[in-house]
């Protein structure tokens, strides 16, 4: 009896455990089988689908995530808003836009910094677009939080502003850690050109690293970019650049130069078929922008 209660050797021990672990794994597995292989299993299985989606969803949505972080300079967030305003209102707009934004801009009360406001002149007339940056998506959740709770700020706009916007749209962008957004200036005078581009789904990485070259052959010809920019929320799969000239002249002979260059070219047939939809509009700075 003696010799039944003694305790067993360590090998013997775990011997005895790693047979355990396999008997309660095949057991799990059979189960697991039994279960899948069933109605209910289908069931649980078409539920699971639709609650959290597909096993090929997931990994796709995986996959985005860990595109943006290969890509992207996490620390901000930028929020492209554009106001398509009344024609008869534009000047009215301008005016009360401006003291509306830097009441916003300069309070300390506002985890929120405005990049710049700009009128589209060449494109999307009477549009203007103004790009904000926030502390990451937390900084975002918090001034949206805080223009609301103020009350005074929230009822300006939708007392005296709103009125006059047709429609407007908000988009959340980061940017690309190649390029990061220049810092303000306001003595740049001239135009600004914003090129947007709409990519086939999955091709972001691709655009990316043909664009670190294609950057490269912009400055040798000597065009000043300004930021660039890929969704993250709002209208998906789009890519954003923003360039600086002295006028639409200075743009022409400019883009010209970068045609000698022969990276250039080979970046443009290169990510011309990543591409489904380009668009480009030239703005002028307004008179309170921080970048102007």
């Amino acid at each position: 009896m003696a010799s039944l209660t003694r305790p067993l050797r360590a090998g013997a021990l775990s011997a005895l455990s790693t047979r355990r672990i396999v008997q309660v794994a095949a057991q799990q597995q059979q189960q697991r089988f039994i279960t899948n292989s069933g109605p209910l299993g289908a069931a649980k299985g078409f539920v699971s689908a639709i609650l959290h989606g597909s096993e090929e969803a997931q990994a796709e949505g995986a996959a985005a995530v860990q595109h943006s972080k290969m890509v992207g300079r996490g620390k901000y967030m930028h929020e492209f808003q554009k106001h398509k305003v009344l024609p008869q209102h534009v000047e009215q707009y301008k005016a009360l836009i401006a003291d509306y934004y830097r009441g916003i801009h300069e309070s300390p009360d506002f985890d929120a910094r405005l990049t710049g406001s700009w009128e589209i002149v060449v494109g999307e007339v009477d549009t203007f677009v103004h790009i904000w940056e926030y502390q990451g998506l937390p900084g975002f959740e918090r001034t949206k939080a805080a223009v609301k709770e103020s009350k005074g700020h929230l009822e300006f706009f939708n007392h005296e502003i709103l009125p006059l916007i047709q429609s407007r749209t908000s988009q959340l962008n980061q940017e690309f850690a190649f390029w990061q957004v220049a810092e303000p200036k306001t003595d740049m005078g001239g135009i600004f050109e914003l090129r947007s581009y709409s990519l086939k789904p999955g091709s972001l990485l691709e655009w990316e690293h043909e664009w670190r070259v294609g950057l490269e052959a912009r400055l040798a010809s000597g065009h000043q970019p300004i930021g660039a920019w890929f969704s993250q929320l709002g209208t998906l799969h789009q890519v954003h650049h923003i360039w600086h000239y002295e006028s639409l002249e200075q743009r022409r002979l400019t883009r010209q130069k970068a045609w000698a260059i022969d990276t250039w070219s080979g970046t443009v047939s290169k990510t011309v078929k990543l591409t489904e939809k380009m668009d480009t509009n030239i703005l002028r700075a307004l008179p309170y922008s921080p970048m102007r």
